[in-house]
């Protein structure tokens, strides 16, 4: 496994990340947790270090079966939780309402909570989860700030924000990670985001690397999901923007018939990995064999010619 400082922070956390939102067994289809707590301990074994969810996944479900799964480890690795979006239960058996809410009290709470599912005294790497218009980013950032102060977070980032918030957020708290969607099929992130997450020494944690599963190779134009799979929903799965994606499928299918022994989601990831400001990849996992399949785009590289090849202008 290879490993990697956290931008000018000095945390070090596996390259390799384990994305835990499958772990509170909704929004993804049939998901078995047993399957996916094995597959944390399967990353242990593997060398994995950084465990990524959210107190919103599953409504808490995640960080507690996170927890389970890990048991003692948990306190030896870099367990990155979110908090900012809230939610209400309106009905029993209902989807529960979900909102953005950043206000103070909601960060303390949210805190608290967290640290009580997963177990811990400490959260290693407390995340914004997504920006909320209605409250005063410095506002959050105080009640971080005062929440780092009394020991109850180790490192501080943010999720999702435009470079002028992160701006504003790291003038108040400095910021040790920046947590964006960034993959072969969206690369919107390197004209604005990597250049300030550089410029101001923060770290990169990469979301959706895998573009929800469509990099694999797994799915294709006659896929359909029930609508208890989020990707029911998502554009890039759909008509002509898939009709686009299909194009890089193909390249990818080309290079990992070059290289023989590489599947497509480990060239996807490790194209990732070979861009100089992304620090660790984070895919979400049902399986021991998908994330020992992630796990295999560490330590080899990719040819400048393949990562041209793959990046090249659309047909």
């Amino acid at each position: 496994m290879e490993y990697a400082k956290l931008g000018s922070s000095g945390l070090l956390v596996s390259r390799i990340g384990f994305g835990c939102e499958q772990l509170g067994g909704v929004d993804w289809g049939d998901t078995d947790i047993r399957a996916v707590s094995d597959a944390v301990r399967r990353a242990l074994d593997m060398g994995i270090t950084l465990f990524d969810t959210a107190d919103v996944y599953a409504l808490g479900g995640s960080e507690r079966e996170l927890a389970n799964a890990l048991g003692d480890a948990r306190q030896s690795v870099v367990i990155t939780t979110k908090v900012g979006v809230n939610w209400v239960c309106e009905r029993p058996g209902q989807r529960a309402r979900t909102y953005f809410d950043l206000s103070p009290k909601r960060v303390v709470d949210g805190l608290e909570a967290s640290l009580r599912r997963l177990r811990l005294e400490t959260i290693p790497l407390y995340l914004l989860h997504w920006p909320d218009p209605q409250t005063p980013l410095e506002e959050t950032m105080a009640a971080l700030e005062r929440a780092q102060r009394a020991g109850k977070i180790r490192h501080v980032g943010v999720s999702n924000f435009t470079p002028h918030q992160i701006r504003i957020a790291n003038s108040v708290v400095r910021l040790s990670a920046v947590e964006v969607q960034y993959n072969l099929l969206d690369r919107s992130p390197e004209s604005e985001i990597f250049p300030c997450c550089r410029e101001l020494g923060i770290g990169v944690l990469v979301y959706g690397p895998l573009a929800q599963g469509l990099l694999t190779g797994k799915y294709g134009k006659h896929n359909r999901f029930p609508v208890s799979d989020r990707r029911s929903r998502l554009p890039h799965f759909q008509g002509q923007a898939l009709e686009r994606h299909l194009k890089v499928l193909y390249r990818l299918h080309a290079v990992s018939q070059r290289l023989g022994d590489k599947s497509l989601a480990q060239i996807a990831l490790r194209w990732i990995l070979s861009q100089p400001d992304v620090t660790s990849v984070i895919a979400g996992v049902k399986s021991e064999r998908q994330i020992e399949d992630n796990a295999g785009a560490s330590n080899w590289q990719l040819s400048s010619v393949d990562a041209l090849y793959l990046t090249r202008e659309r047909d």
